[in-house]
């Protein structure tokens, strides 16, 4: 079993700044994918980026791509995501989850590729 803890989200007007965090119990992963996702009112849960935990190699939406940057710490133990240039439609629970099952590709962009999720943290982006 393994337990996701996200932090960091909040209130920022637009065009600010908000980095979150998500670490994995402290256990250490040498072969797995972490994403993070977003799910609006009303609407689908999405990918945002995710990041390959041995090679570093990351994907991103293309709504959030040159302003977001998601990155893991060396320990593999926490995943990070700096997001800038926040727009009102950034509002939203975000999610992260991890795959620990033999990966299929660097970093999965589907739910049901994901093996393990956090609880979610609200993110609001005012105009």
């Amino acid at each position: 079993q393994v337990q996701l803890v996200e932090s960091g989200g909040g209130l920022v007007q637009a065009g600010g700044s908000l980095s979150l965090s998500c670490t994995t119990s402290g256990r250490s992963f040498n072969n797995a994918a972490m994403g993070w996702f977003r799910q609006a009112p009303g609407k689908e849960r999405e990918i945002v980026a995710a990041v390959n935990w041995g090679s570093g190699w990351t994907r991103y939406a293309d709504s959030v791509k040159g302003r977001f940057t998601i990155s893991r710490n060396s320990a593999r133990t926490t995943m990070y995501l700096q997001m800038n240039s926040l727009k009102p439609e950034d509002t939203a629970n975000y999610y992260c989850a991890i795959r620990t099952r033999r990966l299929d590709v660097l970093a999965p962009a589907t739910l049901n590729e994901y093996d393990y999720w956090g609880q979610g943290i609200q993110v609001t982006v005012s105009s």
